[in-house]
């Protein structure tokens, strides 16, 4: 038996609870995992509380996320006591996740706890994090440079928009954050941000082009935010979306796109490749200072997960949420 969320769904209705669970429930896999720590992101708040259809079979336990020590594997590549982290691949969704003390996953899943990380501190980057670097990898890859201009990164108090901001101010860009959180405007300079703006400029419906301003965008927000961020970037400038934090929609013209050559990246955490999981862990190994992570993260027990999990739907949460699965 093992402790951990399980989530059941029937004619009693939807509901998340800490339990003990029979490993004899653990699902398919050639992996054997414990893990020490997992995370709370957006989407696994969804799943905890309901209010998507995040979750797809039942019962579930959540948790995209998960670092750990193998204890038992017939894939090639991993054997007992190595230490490895999990990232997406519908765990938490479709195939029991990471917030439980064991989980038992696909070997091919899996990349290496790279060497300049703890597990927790692994979690404090978590998917959030790793979404943030594959954002800035996007913009790199257009061709962005720190002297091409500023760098606008929306949904700023959130674990993407924290991560990129310290990763981006690292690699000297100037940084624009933008937060609903006025009051967290210090902890945001702290982290790297030369500017705060209020998320008030970009939510509301606005025009098919603005001044031009951005040389690039993270956005984590969609909806009219994307749209304005899109309506405002500089001629070839790029904007990386990831996230639907104001919603999932994208009220937009294609006038950024025909009449300034603004390119949009889509930006995919759950099912990227192999090669670019361990390049974007390796980069935040190098590009992301600990003591910045240190102070966007927050530890919490597994009996604590469910009320954060609401608290972070409500915007309440600063950050990055890490779960103590074994407290």
């Amino acid at each position: 038996m093992f402790n951990g969320i399980l989530i059941n769904k029937d004619d009693a209705g939807y509901r998340a609870a800490v339990q003990e669970i029979d490993d004899a429930g653990l699902p398919e896999g050639d992996v054997t995992v414990r893990v020490a720590f997992s995370t709370l992101n957006y989407k696994d708040g969804l799943a905890i509380t309901g209010k998507s259809p995040v979750v797809r079979k039942f019962p579930m336990v959540p948790g995209i996320d998960f670092a750990g020590s193998v204890v038992a594997s017939s894939h090639p590549e991993w054997k007992p006591d190595d230490e490895v982290i999990l990232n997406g691949w519908g765990v938490g969704e479709t195939h029991w996740g990471g917030l439980a003390q064991l989980a038992r996953v696909k070997g091919e899943w899996l990349v290496p706890l790279p060497a300049a990380f703890t597990p927790r501190q692994a979690m404090a980057v978590g998917t959030a994090g790793y979404t943030a670097m594959l954002c800035v990898l996007a913009l790199e890859r257009h061709g962005l440079r720190p002297g091409d201009g500023e760098i606008l990164v929306t949904g700023a108090n959130g674990g993407v928009g924290s991560v990129a901001i310290a990763v981006l101010a690292k690699l000297g860009y100037r940084v624009v954050a933008s937060t609903g959180r006025p009051a967290e405007a210090d902890h945001l300079r702290a982290l790297g941000a030369a500017e705060v703006i209020d998320r008030a400029e970009l939510a509301a419906p606005g025009k098919p082009l603005g001044k031009e301003r951005w040389a690039g965008v993270v956005d984590a927000v969609g909806s009219h935010t994307l749209a304005n961020a899109c309506a405002t970037t500089r001629y070839r400038g790029a904007v990386a979306a990831c996230g639907l934090a104001q919603g999932m929609d994208f009220p937009a013209s294609v006038a950024p796109f025909i009449l300034r050559g603004v390119t949009l990246y889509g930006i995919d955490s759950v099912m990227a490749p192999q090669t670019l999981r361990l390049e974007a862990w390796a980069r935040l190994a190098r590009d992301l200072d600990p003591a910045k992570l240190e102070a966007i993260t927050r530890e919490i027990g597994l009996g604590d997960a469910i009320a954060t999990a609401g608290a972070l739907l409500e915007g309440k949460v600063r950050g990055r949420v890490v779960v103590d699965v074994n407290r």
